[in-house]
């Protein structure tokens, strides 16, 4: 079975649909709109000019009325039809994400694959710049990664939980940092802070050399913020920590998805650096 990481190539099939159809569902929408209006007005013309007009100019209205509609019939088609492949898509990468963390899970003796539970669906969370991934000998490490700006509206304890797993973090104390930063996201689930919370675990992991729970922490940072500043570092980061569990054709994919998704970020020299020493073809 393929890496769940295919799902970054469905996550932008969506937009790639719909330029296919030299549209966008915004477009689509807009012109559907104008288009209703249109037909309004000319049946308002029906109802007043329509005696006074003769035969000839009503024919000429109701042929313009009948082809705006079927314009209409054609682009609610077309946006539905848009809307069924954005479904298709979010489904599949939902099973994709849910078939990883089971493989993740099974490969780590410590993990309870009934404590899993359900894969939050994608989208459903909203998005929320990345430091550099070292690939000699295939590790990560933990360098100061730049800041970003904290999220507003946080509560007092939420705030100061992450402090205190950040601060264990920064002193050296990584299994303290794990338990620290798994603590804050299942006590705040939602958090805007989860994406950076899951990554910081995945960076305390594999400062133990603990690659599984690694690759999971990693995971689940992407999933919480697929669109957030952690996000390209987490997917390069993904992929080293498959390549050392024993994933190289996962690590692959992983880290072609770096470059695709997010073209500028400096994560992409070191995703392709690791693909490199991979042999990824």
């Amino acid at each position: 079975m393929r890496f769940a990481l295919a799902l970054c190539c469905a996550l932008i099939a969506g937009p790639a649909v719909a330029q296919d159809n030299a549209e966008t569902l915004a477009d689509i929408r807009q012109e559907l709109s104008v288009l209703y209006v249109e037909i309004q007005r000319l049946r308002g013309e029906l109802n007043t000019t329509g005696g006074a007009s003769g035969s000839g100019a009503a024919g000429s209205t109701l042929d313009r009325v009948n082809a705006i509609e079927a314009e209409v019939t054609r682009l609610t088609a077309l946006t539905e039809r848009l809307q069924l492949n954005v479904d298709s898509v979010v489904r599949d990468g939902t099973n994709r994400i849910g078939d990883l963390e089971f493989r993740l899970c099974e490969l780590e003796s410590a993990c309870d694959v009934g404590s899993l539970g359900e894969t939050p669906s994608l989208g459903g969370v909203e998005p929320s710049s990345a430091g550099s991934t070292g690939t000699g000998g295939g590790a990560v490490t933990a360098t100061p990664l730049p800041s970003t700006p904290q999220p507003s509206g946080l509560a007092v304890a939420e705030q100061q939980d992450y402090d205190r797993a950040s601060l264990a973090f920064d002193e050296g104390r990584f299994a303290d940092a794990s338990v620290a930063f798994q603590t804050f996201v299942d006590t705040y689930p939602g958090s805007p802070l989860s994406a950076d919370a899951h990554y910081l675990r995945g960076e305390a992991e594999v400062n133990l050399d603990r690659w599984n729970p690694a690759a999971r922490a990693f995971l689940a940072s992407f999933s919480a913020a697929p669109d957030g500043p952690r996000a390209p570092i987490a997917l390069t980061s993904l992929g080293v920590a498959l390549a050392q569990i024993g994933q190289p054709e996962e690590a692959c994919l992983t880290l072609s998805e770096v470059g695709v998704r997010y073209p500028g970020s400096a994560s992409v020299a070191d995703a392709q650096a690791e693909m490199g020493r991979l042999g990824c073809q």
